[in-house]
Formats: C-alpha cells, sequence, structure tokens
C-alpha cells in the first residue's frame, strides 16, 4: 500500500450520505508530494470574507474594501496620521494640502511618504492632472507613484494628446517598461490606477523572482505581469538587485500641482519562496500539513458514531496513513456492510443514495492505495448494488 501524505488546517465536512456529492472527500485527486489537499477539498481552509469596495466617480472617490489600510481618505486627519512630508525640502513652509477632499502636490514640497511601510500589494490609487495645459512632455502634469522607498516607479503623467519617451509614458514602469496602451481621460478628470506589485526575491545571494508589476489604468490593463529589471529610474539602465522588504509608498513633487485620492492597500500573501503556504509546497511541508489535518480528521471522527464515524476514519487516511486508523475504519465498514446485507430489499431502496456514496468511498480508497487491493468493502457493497439492480439505473 502506498505511504501517502497530507493536507493542513481544517473545516470539518459534514458528509452527505444522500448522494455523491462534489461538496464532500473522495471526489478529486488527493494531495500529493506537494499539495497538501486534494482537488476540490473541503478541508482545505476557507478564504477570508472581504467585503468588496465601491466604485469611484469623477465626482465622488469609491470606498476601499472592508480588508483595506487606507493611506488617504480625503480629510486633513489621514494626511496628518498617515503621511509625513520631506524633511529635505528647501522651504519649510511648502507642503502637500488639501484641496477639495484631494491630496494636492505644492511645488517645491518635495515627496511625501506614507508613514505605513508594506511591500508585496495591491495598490489603488486615484489622481488627476491640472485642468489649466502648461508644458509639453515630461513638462506635463509630471509625478510618480512610487514602491518600498522609491525602489520602482509607476509614472504618472499628463499624456492626454502629449506624446512622451514611450517609457516614461503615464503607467510605464519608468525607465523599464512603456505601458501596453495610452488609457487617460482629459486633464482634470480622475484617472484611476489599480496596481499589484510584487518586489524581488533573493536567497543566498541569488535572485529566485524578478518581480514583478501589473497595472490596470481606468480599468485597463498597460502593465501585464512586468518583470521590474531592477526597479528602472532615470536616464541608467538599471540591473536586477535586492530591494528591502517592507518601505513606505511614496508620490514624488515633479513641480506641477498633481491631485491624488483615494488612496489604499491590501497585502498579498507570501509566495513560496518566502515561506508562503498555498498552492505548490516543500515535501517536508506538505508532508507536515497532510499529517496536521489527519490529525484534525481523527479527532473530528471520535465526536461521531456509526457510518459518519466510519467515513471521517477513512478520510484521514487520504492524507497520512494511519495503522490503528485503517484497522478501525476496516472493521467498522465490515459491521456496515453486514448491516446493509441485513436489510429488508425495500428498506434499502431508500439507503440507495446513502449506498452509492458507499461505493464511491470505497472506489476511490483502493484507487489511490489509501485501503488495501483486496479491500472487502469495495467488492461486498458492489455485490449489494448489483442485486439491488442500481447498476442498470445509473
Amino acid at each position: 500500500m502506498k505511504a501517502t501524505n497530507l493536507p493542513l488546517s481544517l473545516c470539518t465536512v459534514a458528509l452527505s450520505l444522500s448522494s455523491a456529492s462534489a461538496d464532500g472527500p473522495f471526489y478529486g485527486d488527493p494531495p500529493d508530494a506537494h499539495h497538501p489537499w486534494a482537488v476540490h477539498d473541503m478541508n482545505r481552509p476557507q478564504p477570508p470574507i472581504v467585503v468588496p469596495g465601491t466604485f469611484s466617480t469623477q465626482a465622488e472617490p469609491g470606498k476601499p474594501p472592508s480588508d483595506a489600510i487606507v493611506i488617504f481618505d480625503g480629510t486633513q486627519t489621514s494626511i496628518d496620521q498617515n503621511l509625513v512630508m520631506d524633511p529635505k525640502r528647501k522651504d519649510p513652509n511648502k507642503k502637500w494640502v488639501l484641496v477639495d477632499g484631494a491630496l494636492q502636490c505644492t511645488p517645491g514640497a518635495g515627496t511625501v511618504k506614507s508613514k505605513a511601510e508594506f511591500g508585496d500589494c495591491q495598490l489603488h490609487i486615484e489622481w488627476a492632472a491640472p485642468t489649466a495645459i502648461v508644458g509639453k512632455s515630461q513638462g506635463r502634469g509630471n509625478s510618480g507613484v512610487f514602491f518600498v522607498d522609491g525602489a520602482t516607479e509607476v509614472q504618472v503623467l499628463d499624456n492626454y494628446n502629449n506624446p512622451s519617451y514611450a517609457d516614461g509614458m503615464a503607467g510605464s514602469v519608468y525607465g523599464v517598461m512603456p505601458p501596453m496602451a495610452n488609457a487617460l481621460r482629459a486633464p482634470g478628470e480622475w484617472q484611476v490606477y489599480d496596481i499589484i506589485f510584487r518586489r524581488p526575491i533573493y536567497q543566498n545571494g541569488k535572485q529566485v523572482e524578478p518581480g514583478r508589476v501589473t497595472v490596470f489604468m481606468n480599468g485597463v490593463v498597460v502593465q501585464d505581469s512586468t518583470p521590474l529589471e531592477g526597479g528602472g529610474g532615470h536616464r541608467g539602465r538599471s540591473k536586477a538587485r535586492p530591494f528591502k522588504e517592507k518601505g513606505p509608498l511614496q508620490l514624488q513633487d515633479h513641480g506641477n500641482p498633481i491631485r491624488f485620492r483615494n488612496i489604499w492597500y491590501r497585502p498579498l500573501r507570501l509566495r513560496p519562496a518566502e515561506g508562503g503556504t498555498d498552492g505548490r509546497l516543500s515535501q517536508e511541508a506538505a508532508l507536515a500539513k497532510r499529517q496536521e489535518t489527519a490529525a484534525s480528521i481523527r479527532e473530528d471522527a471520535a465526536t461521531k458514531e456509526g457510518k459518519d464515524k466510519m467515513f471521517r476514519l477513512f478520510e484521514s487516511l487520504c492524507y497520512a496513513p494511519h495503522a490503528e486508523t485503517l484497522a478501525a475504519a476496516t472493521a467498522m465498514s465490515v459491521a456496515y456492510v453486514g448491516e446493509l446485507k441485513a436489510a429488508e430489499k425495500d428498506a434499502l431502496e431508500k439507503r440507495k443514495g446513502e449506498v452509492m456514496y458507499a461505493r464511491q468511498a470505497f472506489d476511490y480508497l483502493t484507487k489511490h492505495e489509501f485501503v488495501p487491493a483486496d479491500f472487502t468493502g469495495k467488492r461486498e457493497i458492489e455485490a449489494i448494488i448489483e442485486a439491488q439492480g442500481w447498476n442498470n439505473k445509473r
């Protein structure tokens, strides 16, 4: 019999014995050396519930999702509590200011930073260039959204009927990759950026993931998992390098009174190279999760009786082998099949869904070698189904 190893933390499965169901165990391909859960596994942890936000209009910013960390919400309080003005600015009286619910750059105020430091994230930010058109190319409505304390920039620029060099246009990873499209609205209108940022990951001095950024501009994809290539920059070509794990968001003062609003972010889950717990895991991590899940299912089985206990014990074997559990579940299956064989034909007919579920379970267990190939329960259940004529009604 194959020595299997499996899943993780656990959400108790209520077995529906009325029919074979995708909502129960014994259904999808089982856990393997790198995946601690079966396909469609109800023991896999449920995702947290997040209440979606609302979409922005030109008149009003939308509301962030319930788990977002808000940097700027249109109030002076959020400026005072969440942002830091540039301590190196020449004139300490010049600051980014609140204008009609927007954070507006005062030329000469320098870069503004968030107090919060973060790395991989979903960032939402909205900006508007001045209605009055002044300058051209990089001199018109210029700013930038910088991640991890300036490590890389997603360009902010008024490129509405205003060409510039491609890798410096709005939505570019500045100095690295032009946007796929120019989806800007007219000056004075609010532009919406939704950005997925992933920093580079290094291990033992070697890059294992290059870092990537995806950008939606007004709902249009303009960067699609673009490699960061060291982060980019002005004039010089950047080279691959590690970033800090976390750093503040920066908004650039480039001498234009750009406005920003509705700034929030959501941290992203860890990737496998950082010890993330979802998806493909190392063999050691997958084995530990599987053993943890098997133990939890055995504990739950102890609270049940009869066939419910039997099926839960068999389910635990799909995650990790356990000799005592196999012996106990097998003994219970003998008693269970004996009970079915002793039932009257009419009484058994009422339990058809249950019996067909048992066949699915026993087929699954033998197919994937969680029980011996000559497992008696499978053979006996098949005989009952054949005697009832149910095979002819499949």
